[in-house]
């Protein structure tokens, strides 16, 4: 039965909730674990993971060191005219990878679902249902078109970031923008 009330220590708390959290994610995949679970392993109330964290998408970036709140990162694309869409995500998605610390964790990421399936199958689970699903309810697109960004975006991220092939790997923020953003808008206005 989970233990009501505060416990001691702040930071004994988080860390039981992202302890159970990745061990809840890990066996459970993304969609097989709720708020009430984590809570449930980690010994405490439902109402502190909600208060650490926010929601299970939070839980989950923090949980698996994800640089950027799915939240904030949605709101970030969608805020705007619709025109724009494509620009403002491969600005964000240059912004997030240029950062050393989001860097440093998007190739830890990479590294785990490129060599184990658990990881791959938690991180669909969370891109789908935290971004993807999100953006194609806002902007009223088809999901197979929102995965198509996503496609393109991975991609850019490959072979700029990871393999780094020249000239795009050298490419200014603006060059990318101005060769990436339009193919990403097609997918949102596409009829």
């Amino acid at each position: 039965m989970a233990r009501t009330g505060r416990r001691p220590g702040q930071t004994e708390t988080r860390e039981a909730i992202l302890a159970a959290a990745r061990d809840l994610f890990g066996r459970n995949g993304y969609e097989g674990a709720t708020i009430r679970a984590i809570a449930a392993e980690a010994g405490v109330n439902p109402a502190l993971v909600h208060h650490f964290f926010g929601s299970k998408d939070q839980v989950f970036a923090t949980a698996l060191h994800l640089p950027a709140d799915p939240g904030a990162v949605v709101s970030a694309i969608l805020d705007g005219p619709r025109p724009q869409v494509g620009e403002r995500l491969v600005r964000l998605f240059l912004t997030l990878w240029e950062t050393p610390a989001s860097r440093d964790a998007f190739f830890g990421v990479l590294r785990s679902v490129s060599t184990t399936e658990q990881a791959a199958d938690m991180l669909r689970g969370f891109i789908q249902g935290a971004l993807l699903d999100k953006i194609a309810d806002a902007l009223d697109i088809p999901p197979l078109r929102v995965t198509g960004i996503a496609a393109q975006l991975v991609g850019l991220a490959m072979v700029r970031y990871v393999v780094q092939v020249d000239p795009l790997a050298r490419a200014s923020h603006e060059d990318v923008v101005a060769l990436i953003a339009p193919a990403v808008q097609q997918y949102v206005d596409r009829a």
